[in-house]
């Protein structure tokens, strides 16, 4: 069944609706879909690179957009919506663990979500239902949803199709190396 969703998701790349298929698919990935904005993105910058920053800036607002979606499933319509959402995705019977975790982190559960392969979709709901305050968790959001579409824009825009196979497989590994090391440099600084 995934196989199949993910394989419509493509399809709709070459669509001639493509930017609204592409903003629908990010609103909802980043509150109850399971297939990343990715899928769509990278065909689509691959056929038309001149629109890369266009392409990413759709995919950002859109995401931004559907995490306070998510967020408002969290906050207002958890046990209706975000406990089934997550049980699905296999994180339900861990929420208690991750939320004293989640309010450790803070904006950073978000941001280092926000850019790396773990489910976006998990930590909006998370954020509402944590009643994290809502500007920060917006401000987290944008920072990291756009830092993750415009880097995959700009790597599609400058190397083509030769880096998709890279974005495709590792680029999640990339980001979260990304993150540890942006973390570790945050906390060496504060300590020093």
């Amino acid at each position: 069944m995934l196989q199949t969703l993910y394989d419509r998701t493509i399809s709709y790349a070459e669509h001639r609706h493509a930017m609204w298929v592409l903003a629908f698919v990010a609103f909802i990935e980043s509150s109850v879909f399971p297939i990343p904005p990715d899928v769509l993105m990278i065909p689509m910058i691959l056929a038309r690179p001149h629109a890369a920053w266009r392409i990413a800036l759709v995919a950002t607002a859109a995401s931004v957009a559907g995490g306070v979606a998510g967020y408002a499933i969290g906050f207002h319509f958890y046990d209706q919506i975000g406990a089934p959402v997550l049980e699905a995705l296999g994180k339900g019977d861990k929420m208690v663990a991750f939320n004293a975790r989640f309010q450790e982190l803070g904006i950073w559960a978000v941001l280092v979500a926000g850019v790396t392969p773990f489910p976006f979709k998990v930590i909006t709901i998370m954020s509402g239902w944590a009643a994290m305050p809502l500007l920060p968790f917006v401000a987290s959001a944008l920072v990291a949803r756009a830092l993750r579409f415009f880097v995959v824009a700009a790597l599609l825009r400058i190397f083509g199709a030769p880096i998709r196979d890279f974005i495709e497989r590792r680029l999640g590994l990339v980001f979260t190396i990304f993150c540890v090391v942006l973390v570790g440099g945050f906390l060496l600084v504060r300590y020093l």
